[in-house]
């Protein structure tokens, strides 16, 4: 919310620096973003009060020398006239008109006057210096928006309204400051002009002074023309409605587009920027409907029904359900209740009559409606955080108002007010005893009161520690006494609540195996050259469909009731889907990715509320190997082992027993380049993960390069039952002995098999086994390869004798010739 300080000083006081209000603000529980200054003297580009004035052109005539310039006559206070060369087109067309009538409002700058460069890209300050142009002397300027570091605008020079006072220093008439704030839900009370001066009236000790329309009505009752009937009664607490004739459609005044665009909205004409304003204003969206396109003027609040269609402003035509809740007339729906209106009851050039809409919503459905339609306006921010029923009067009378005096129009007497649901009135009882125990200050009663009542709240009396509080219709975040005392803390000052040691021992601190575990994980896949990634548990299942497209049709996802929008609509049920995005990005930024994430994933279950939320590690590899170096300009890249490497690494980290792998066939992994993890669970043989390089189709439905991306998704959960605590073992202080063994067997029998009879033969005295050699071809025949393991032996009492190892190289080859058929290459 932009709080431009001039448009607040006409309902509170400011008393404060913008700097130090800023502060005490940020203090209370208001977050400012930032504070802009226009002009003022600690700005950017303040405004010289003596150099950058108002001034009237009074008359225009041609350069001499130049095609392109004409010389303005220039008037910038009583009795000083001056003559300034200028190439401003918005000029040209009162060239040679002599005097005019009516003088036109503008900026002058003096000489000296220091501006932005207006020819320039950025914001380059120069400083006016006098030198001829074309023969004539220039030393002054007109001034255009950029110039003056307004916007960039630069077209033209900036014309002022009829009713600028000249010979003003620019400053006092457009200078300004505009604070940022940052509203938290549970501040939407100030998300209006009226809002924050409430706010800083109770922190500085003001007044706030409400706006008091003046409306003049004529003719017959709205009553008895117009209808409003409210059939969705738990959907709209309240809906009133005003009628404006004879309205003529043009810009809204200066000072009012002004200060909308200071807030940060733009000015479109007339009847949009009152509607605008006041929704700014008081804090109450409201909506103006072209009242001869209302059938038999009666509007009808309903929800949709199957299969009807709605186009809104924006042009986009909405197919609705039972879901959505509109405003209709008897023929047709006309807008989306509280988020958009419909083009069929458009305000438009044409339009002659308006109906004014100020309502108040159910904020459930506005934030349904919203994100479902992708239409978030301010309107619909509003609405969804809840309005103050009772501002609506104020609102129609403020817009009634403004309609009347700046589009010309007739104010129809009355006013339609439908209510559905009774007026909210909230007293709580709030004690002294109950503050302290949820603030541990103490206060009397008095006390209490005197901190509430700037804040509005109306406090009574009960007995000697109690006060029965009255909630003010604009505060519906309070409904506690726990929000009382949060008013209370935020009144007395944060920063006076005391520090206080806690009084208790701390409790005794247990272990917690699995959490320990899960922390260890991180440890050791951090420690083999891998990136920790916090991807988001939220995703569609059109972003689960990129890595198995069956997912896009699957009904076993858990579905949020209220997404924030589209794309966070399913709790996920994988984290590879998130995490390969997020890989997308490094590879395309940085050639290279080392991503791991561990986090829950969510199973419904069909006898339970809650769903099953087993814990998960995922991996994702791609890019080169090694940095490129002056030794090798084009290292290898990432690919199946560099993923397996990580498995194994960690589950010999682990210390998980009996874990094997076998071919896989996950649909997302490349045939011949995937494989299972699995693991003895007891009896059962279970799975525990997959792993292997992603399949090139949906490594190109997530727009990845065309390079091998090595990717993992393990059971974790399952994983931590399974480890071990670890063992440790003193080193032996004898020598090893190595020994290497050329193994030739079918391509069926896997290394794995063959690696398992070694260990299973070699006894105690194997100390490791590794493969350094595998050889295919006509040496070793038709579908057979030979492997080559190099076995270190050692032994922890002794050093192992030349017999021994003989002995133990023999039961080796034995033994895996009986298990695998493998025999030894001669």
């Amino acid at each position: 919310m932009r709080i431009p300080l001039s448009w607040l000083r006409d309902y509170v006081d400011v008393t404060l620096p913008a700097d130090e209000l800023a502060e005490r603000l940020t203090r209370s529980g208001l977050e400012v973003d930032a504070v802009e200054k226009l002009g003022v003297a600690d700005s950017e580009l303040p405004w010289d009060p003596t150099l950058v004035l108002v001034c009237n052109i009074l008359e225009v005539t041609q350069h001499p020398n130049a095609d392109r310039l004409v010389l303005a006559e220039v008037e910038y206070g009583p009795g000083l006239v001056h003559t300034v060369v200028t190439g401003a087109p918005n000029l040209y067309q009162y060239k040679g008109l002599g005097r005019l009538n009516h003088p036109l409002k503008s900026v002058f700058a003096k000489e000296g006057a220091v501006l932005y460069d207006g020819h320039v890209e950025g914001k380059v300050k120069v400083k006016l210096k006098g030198k001829p142009v074309r023969g004539v002397m220039s030393d002054a300027m007109l001034c255009s928006e950029k110039e003056l570091g307004i916007s960039e605008e630069h077209e033209g020079i900036m014309i002022l309204p009829d009713d600028a006072p000249t010979g003003t220093p620019l400053v006092d008439y457009l200078g300004d400051v505009v604070i940022d704030i940052d509203v938290l839900p549970n501040m939407a009370r100030t998300l209006s002009m009226v809002g924050m001066a409430r706010e800083i009236a109770a922190l500085t000790g003001q007044t706030v002074r409400l706006p008091d329309p003046q409306v003049t009505p004529s003719g017959a009752d709205i009553n008895s023309i117009a209808k409003v009937t409210i059939e969705a009664t738990a959907l709209c607490p309240r809906f009133t409605a005003t009628m404006v004739k004879n309205v003529t459609i043009k810009p809204s005044p200066f000072w009012m587009q002004r200060r909308l665009t200071m807030a940060g909205m733009r000015p479109i004409n007339n009847i949009v920027d009152i509607s605008n304003y006041v929704m700014l204003e008081l804090g109450t969206p409201n909506h103006t409907f072209d009242a001869d396109c209302v059938a038999n003027n009666h509007i009808v609040v309903r929800t949709a029904k199957t299969g009807e269609q709605l186009t809104t402003l924006d042009g986009r035509t909405h197919q609705l359900n039972d879901g959505h809740l509109l405003v209709c007339d008897t023929a047709q729906a006309l807008s989306v209740a509280g988020v958009m209106g419909g083009e069929s009851s458009e305000v438009s050039e044409r339009t002659r009559n308006v109906l004014v809409e100020a309502a108040v919503w159910e904020p459930t459905i506005i934030r349904r409606m919203s994100t479902a339609f992708k239409l978030r306006s301010e309107a619909s921010k509003r609405f969804e955080r809840g309005v103050d029923p009772e501002m609506l009067d104020l609102s129609q009378r403020r817009l009634t108002q403004l309609l009347s005096d700046y589009a010309d129009g007739h104010v129809v007497t009355g006013m339609i007010d439908v209510r559905s649901q009774p007026k909210r009135e909230v007293v709580i009882a709030l004690s002294t005893h109950e503050v302290k125990r949820i603030l541990g200050l103490t206060f009397t009663r008095d006390q209490v009161a005197e901190l509430l009542a700037p804040l509005g709240f109306v406090c009574t009396p009960h007995d000697v520690d109690t006060l029965h509080v009255a909630v003010p219709s604009y505060r519906g975040d309070v409904s506690h006494t726990a929000d009382l005392c949060e008013e209370v803390a935020r009144m007395y000052g944060y920063d006076n609540l005391p520090s206080t040691i806690m009084a208790d021992e701390l409790p005794v601190q247990r272990t917690n195996l699995t959490r320990e575990r899960e922390h260890f994980t991180r440890d050791i896949l951090t420690g083999a050259g891998l990136n920790e990634a916090i991807t988001y548990s939220l995703t569609s299942r059109e972003a689960a469909a990129k890595l198995d497209p069956a997912e896009l049709e699957a009904d076993h996802y858990l579905r949020l009731a209220n997404p924030l929008s589209p794309e966070r609509e399913f709790m996920r049920r994988s984290i590879l889907p998130t995490l390969l995005e997020s890989a997308n990005v490094n590879i395309r930024e940085r050639g290279v990715t080392r991503l791991f994430e561990i986090g829950r994933v969510y199973h419904p279950r069909p006898d339970a509320i809650l769903p099953n939320e087993p814990l998960r590690a995922a991996v994702v590899l791609a890019g080169p190997r090694v940095p490129a170096s002056w030794q090798s300009s084009t290292p290898e890249s990432m690919d199946f082992f560099d993923v397996k490497g990580a498995i194994e690494c960690l589950v010999e980290r682990l210390r998980i027993a009996d874990v094997t792998y076998a071919p896989s066939t996950v649909p997302y992994l490349q045939p011949g380049r995937a494989a299972d993890v699995m693991v003895r669970h007891g009896k059962e043989l279970v799975t525990i993960g997959h792993f292997g390089e992603l399949h090139p189709d949906a490594r190109e439905r997530f727009g990845l390069p065309a390079v091998r991306i090595g990717v993992a998704e393990l059971d974790l959960h399952t994983m931590l039952e399974l480890a071990s605590v670890p063992r440790y073992q003193s080193i032996s202080r004898y020598p090893a002995t190595t020994q290497d063994l050329a193994m030739i067997a079918p391509v069926s029998v896997s290394a794995e098999q063959i690696e398992k009879s070694i260990r299973k033969y070699s006894g105690n005295a194997l100390s490791n086994v590794e493969i350094f050699d595998v050889y295919t071809g006509a040496q070793v025949g038709e579908g057979m390869r030979s492997i080559a393991y190099r076995i270190t032996l050692r032994a922890s009492d002794r050093t192992l004798s030349d017999d021994e190892v003989s002995k133990i190289r023999a039961k080796i080859i034995r033994g895996v010739e009986f298990d695998t058929g493998a025999k030894i290459r001669s």
